[in-house]
């Protein structure tokens, strides 16, 4: 299984970006409810599972969208159920991690 993973680095923090290859450059639209996944931020390498837990477990922050990229966020303990929401059936959840 492989996503996108960006990692962007600021003021000392570290915010990880994954994203499921399938919903990579596009947009959602549900309601008044708006996912963009077309900018910069998503723009990552491909990476496996295998190499995602450590960078995730160590982030300051995560992005996630798609179903590929929320479930590891759940497998990894970065996120929780109630943290996801979804825009058009595009999951996608955001968490701050306490070091």
């Amino acid at each position: 299984m492989s996503v996108l993973v960006k990692v962007h680095k600021r003021e000392g923090r570290t915010v990880v970006a994954v994203c499921d290859k399938d919903v990579a450059g596009q947009i959602f639209e549900e309601g008044n409810r708006v996912l963009d996944v077309r900018g910069e931020f998503y723009k990552g390498e491909p990476m496996d599972r295998k190499g995602l837990g450590d960078l995730l477990r160590n982030a300051d922050g995560v992005n996630l969208v798609g179903k590929k990229s929320v479930q590891i966020g759940l497998d990894e303990g970065v996120i929780v159920r109630e943290q996801v929401s979804s825009v058009a059936g595009i999951p996608h959840a955001q968490g701050l991690l306490v070091q």
